[in-house]
């Protein structure tokens, strides 16, 4: 992997780093000339020797000297000076590969802090990020396809040995459990709130009246066979048929007069259901019982099969129904992506629980991220190209590491020139 760039701006750059870097070596150049003219000037009778043309030369001296060193040690930041193989120069492409995990860590450790990633989560609207998403006509249609796409998978799930096993072993402690019967009171007392019950009612009065009209001629042999047993064969055959059909009669009246609404029967059914659930919630010992029945019930042979049965319907009509854009199963994913948008808008408390949810996620993942971080910057640096990595890092900072030749070269100048005007005043040495 190799480091790319704009080219238009590392033109300007190579060409600006080009002038520095000229300004920079003339600055040297003309402090090693003033150095000969200082030891020149004698002999051409510019000047005399004395205290300030001697200081004169120290500082031209050091300043050359400070502006080589700097000039050398600029250098060595991104490449052997003059070619030579001098023992830690071209700093940057040697250690290129330390200074990835090291920019890795900076980046992780003091960037990526806890008490930043908050500041930042706070100044992010995640729930209207979220709701506007899910009001996107194409986000909704990735999702009803995903969800179209993935029911069949869904329901042989459920259907296959590890959800069957799942459920045999969650459904009996459910189902054992202390607090069933206060859910079933509670279940039922919702229904009977809602007249259900009398629904249920109904249900049965309507079986038993097509069950006694199906069943009428048989019911009615049956009755005259009971008289003609208790009152003889001639006592059965004079009135055995009347009683018949007294009885049938007498029946599909009494429960006519259940069937209407209002009805002082249907009162007391719902009274006596009432009560029922008064005593499931008040009795523990009637609770047990019930419970114990409603497990029994559930866990019937005949139940389990009948509740395969409707699970087999249910999932021929849901296969059926995913076919279709625009089913049931497509329209209710639709619905609930609308109105969860809605709620992440304007519910207050979803929002807050959004937001807590993000941020404690975010933050316990956050030494998993850094780690992560490390990794790629460094595997990142490790891949570029040593020489071309240090020539782009010396057309980004080369111009201000000029800047150090300039102040080698002239805070060398006036170090040696005052080095020695102190040594010369404090001891009256020569201090060249």
């Amino acid at each position: 992997m190799t480091v790319h760039g704009n080219n238009d701006a590392d033109l300007a750059a190579r060409r600006t780093l080009r002038r520095y870097k000229l300004a920079a070596t003339g600055l040297l150049a003309g402090m090693g000339g003033l150095t000969i003219a200082g030891y020149a000037a004698p002999a051409f009778g510019w000047v005399r020797d004395g205290f300030w043309l001697e200081m004169f030369r120290a500082g031209a001296r050091a300043g050359v000297v400070g502006g080589i060193a700097d000039w050398f040690a600029v250098v060595a930041l991104f490449r052997r000076p003059m070619g030579l193989p001098i023992p830690h120069t071209a700093i940057l492409p040697a250690q290129k590969d330390r200074l990835g995990r090291a920019l890795g860590r900076f980046v992780a450790g003091q960037v990526f802090t806890e008490k930043e990633v908050e500041r930042v989560l706070a100044q992010v609207d995640v729930p209207a990020f979220l709701a506007d998403a899910l009001e996107d006509p194409a986000t909704q249609e990735a999702v009803v396809r995903g969800v179209v796409r993935s029911a069949p998978q869904i329901l042989d799930r459920l259907e296959d040995g590890r959800a069957s096993n799942a459920f045999s072993r969650v459904m009996p402690r459910l189902l054992g459990g202390s607090d069933l019967a206060p859910v079933i009171a509670k279940a039922l007392r919702s229904l009977v709130d809602d007249d259900r019950h009398q629904e249920v009612l109904s249900y049965l009065l309507g079986q038993i009246k097509d069950g006694l009209q199906a069943k009428e001629s048989a019911l009615r042999a049956m009755i005259e066979d009971r008289v003609r047993e208790q009152g003889g064969r001639l006592l059965g055959w004079a009135i055995g048929g009347s009683i018949a059909t007294k009885v049938l009669l007498a029946a599909g009246k009494e429960l006519d007069r259940i069937d209407p609404e209002n009805s002082s029967l249907r009162e007391g059914f719902t009274a006596w259901v009432r009560t029922q659930i008064d005593r499931i919630e008040t009795d523990p010992e009637h609770g047990r019982e019930f419970t114990q029945a409603v497990t029994g019930v559930l866990s019937h042979e005949s139940v389990v099969g009948w509740w395969g049965d409707i699970w087999q319907r249910f999932r021929r009509m849901v296969e059926a129904d995913v076919e279709d854009p625009e089913g049931r199963v497509a329209t209710l994913v639709r619905e609930g992506l609308v109105r969860l948008a809605c709620q992440a808008r304007d519910d207050e408390t979803l929002r807050r629980r959004i937001m807590d949810n993000v941020n404690r996620t975010t933050l316990r993942m956050l030494p998993f991220i850094r780690e992560r971080m490390v990794e790629f910057i460094t595997r990142v640096v490790s891949g570029w190209n040593a020489v071309e990595m240090a020539d782009k890092l010396e057309l980004r900072v080369g111009k201000d590491l000029q800047f150090i030749r300039f102040n080698g070269t002239l805070v060398g100048f006036g170090v040696g020139a005052l080095l020695f005007a102190v040594l010369r005043l404090a001891f009256g040495i020569n201090a060249q």
